[in-house]
């Protein structure tokens, strides 16, 4: 029998080992701790590869990965893995959702409490020698107010656990609904009331442009005097040097965190100095029972895709046969951009509905996957790696999302495309993408503009007036600000009227070069992709 290969570089807990072992011709190689030119020396001796956040997966280790079939990443989290390039090699990237929702919500909830009552600061103390009493004088949680900023699977449970404690729970999430948050117990507010009513503050949004420093400056001054910060999401939400800044002036009473910009802190690290500070080494999916489910998940979920073909909790493919996914995996791709594309295109706001019509050769087969990929490309750029392919559908319910899917039997100009309409409350827009070919893909409408651009990378989408001299003038600023263009595409509607520019360029252009770029005549607008 033909061997298969597991390679383990992150701590496993033994249960989640057993599935592998006792499973016929598996053997496992656990080496934890090995570096990346190591890996990369070995990676291609292995069918499959189990890690937690601990090993980073780039697009170098993955080019000697010849073998490699699957990538389990036992956690929800899948940051430190390139999943675009386990993607193009056709890597399967699994996690496990929900497996460490709840040991993170417990952990928020007891360092709340922890920093309502300073008990770690009051241990240490004790431990010291010292009896001080008075220095440790606390505030009760009942009756006061929590403010939850995002109500996903860790802040419902935050949610739950905070009216058990008889707390007010105000929450912020523009992605759910009032009805939802009112069976919860949650009284829907905005983010400048929950700044301004809170006594305690806990955020539970993925790392973004739009969420990186959330919690700033600004915010801390919309705040109530006393307030206490609680972080267990992602380091980088809350702005560390304005938190520290804020408790040394008196505005902010206390935090505690679980998660930092650079982990680990570094010994000199501000916040880690401050007394009013409670900081855990990122322990919030550190218990017996997270660590043991997200074990047994992984493994039973490589199992089943390595022994049986069965895709569960992928990221980045959908729950179909091995023979279906060779024949849809370039329309997977697409499909996805073009999700990405749309929400990028409007300022990351999720839609009301969504039409996604599919034309010629692809219509002979199931488009339900290719309509889950729609919609993780809509999804994921907003709410991160906490959506894959199983769970998209209802995500999009839950944030009532509306979601029509249709065949069209009319000719087309293409073998193949994929038209994804979305309406927001004050705007539809609509992108279309068709296959040239077994697996080359191309944008080919965007917004009423017919070009072929290439869908992948940092993109510049330009709305100008068509006059001369346009061109000229974006590429003399990007020049000026030091943007390389690699590549361009163009289309308009008729001369002299509208058009648009897809510019591709190395790497992220920052706001203040899309601010110059909107201030440049005849240019309307001026939007920054990555896909």
């Amino acid at each position: 029998m033909e061997q298969t290969k597991i390679l383990v570089t992150d701590p496993l807990a033994p249960q989640g080992m057993e599935i592998f072992e006792r499973t016929p011709g598996f053997v496992v190689d656990v080496r934890v701790g090995i570096k990346p030119p190591e890996i990369k020396k070995i990676i291609q001796d292995y069918h499959g590869w189990v890690l937690r956040s601990g090993t980073k997966v780039t697009e170098d280790i993955l080019e000697t990965a010849d073998n490699l079939k699957v990538i389990g990443r036992a956690g929800i989290g899948v940051e430190n893995i390139d999943v675009a390039a386990a993607s193009k090699r056709g890597i399967v990237v699994m996690n496990t959702p929900g497996g460490n929702n709840v040991t993170t919500g417990e952990h928020t909830i007891s360092l709340m409490l922890s920093l309502a009552r300073h008990i770690p600061q009051a241990v240490a103390s004790l431990k010291s020698g010292k009896w001080s009493r008075e220095k440790f004088t606390g505030v009760e949680v009942c009756n006061k107010t929590l403010g939850i900023i995002g109500l996903g699977n860790v802040g419902r449970i935050v949610a739950e656990r905070a009216i058990g404690l008889r707390m007010k729970v105000l929450g912020y999430d523009p992605f759910v609904q009032p009805e939802a948050a009112a069976r919860m117990g949650v009284e829907m507010a905005t983010l400048d009331e929950i700044y301004a009513r809170s006594d305690f503050i806990t955020v539970h949004v993925p790392l973004t442009a739009e969420t990186r420093g959330l919690i700033n400056k600004k915010t801390f001054a919309k705040m109530k005097k006393g307030v206490r910060i609680i972080n267990c999401a992602r380091g980088g939400i809350v702005d560390e040097k304005d938190l520290a800044e804020a408790i040394r002036e008196g505005k902010v009473a206390g935090a505690a965190l679980d998660v930092y910009v650079d982990e680990p802190p570094g010994p000199d690290h501000p916040l880690v100095k401050l007394d009013q500070v409670i900081t855990t080494p990122h322990l919030g999916a550190s218990t017996d029972e997270a660590q043991l489910n997200v074990a047994i998940a992984v493994a039973e979920q490589m199992v089943d895709f390595l022994v049986r073909g069965v895709i569960r909790y992928a990221v980045n493919m959908p729950s179909v046969s091995p023979e279906l996914l060779t024949t849809l995996r370039p329309y997977l791709t697409l499909a996805e951009k073009l999700g990405s594309l749309q929400v990028q295109m409007q300022s990351m706001q999720l839609p009301k509905e969504v039409q996604i019509e599919y034309s010629g050769d692809v219509t002979q087969y199931d488009v339900a996957p290719l309509t889950l990929a729609v919609l993780k490309g809509i999804l994921t750029p907003v709410m991160e790696s906490s959506v894959n392919y199983v769970n998209a559908p209802l995500v999009a319910r839950d944030r009532g999302i509306k979601v029509v899917e249709s065949k069209s039997s009319r000719p087309g100009d293409f073998a193949s495309s994929i038209s994804v309409r979305v309406k927001t409350k004050d705007k539809q827009l609509e992108v279309a993408g068709a296959m040239f070919g077994r697996d080359i893909a191309r944008i080919v409408k965007i917004d009423g503009f017919y070009l072929e651009a290439v869908p992948e990378g940092y993109i510049l989408i330009l709305h100008n007036r068509d006059v001369p001299g346009v061109v000229g003038a974006v590429g003399t600023l990007l020049g000026e600000k030091g943007i390389n263009i690699a590549g361009m595409e163009l289309g308009r509607q008729k001369a002299g009227g509208m058009a648009i520019s897809c510019i591709h360029i190395d790497d992220a252009a920052p706001k203040e070069t899309l601010d110059a770029l909107r201030a440049l005549p005849s240019i309307v607008s001026a939007e920054l992709v990555k896909l």
